[in-house]
């Protein structure tokens, strides 16, 4: 194993949220593995937060 990496993905607007989140999970490197994706929303006024943090990890290529 590398290296173990979060990525704080956040927004206001559901489909911008969205969009956040599927970039930052197909800009992930070729040789990391997705291990955990944590959401969580929380309210500010009438304003909702959207938040995922992405838990991956570098791994070596597979050898035969």
């Amino acid at each position: 194993m590398k290296e173990v990496h979060f990525r704080l993905i956040t927004g206001t607007d559901p489909e911008l949220f969205a969009e956040r989140l599927n970039r930052a999970v197909a800009d992930l490197p070729e040789d990391a593995i997705l291990v955990d994706v944590l959401f969580s929303t929380s309210h500010s006024g009438r304003a909702a937060e959207y938040s995922a943090l992405l838990y991956y990890k570098e791994v070596e290529p597979w050898k035969d």
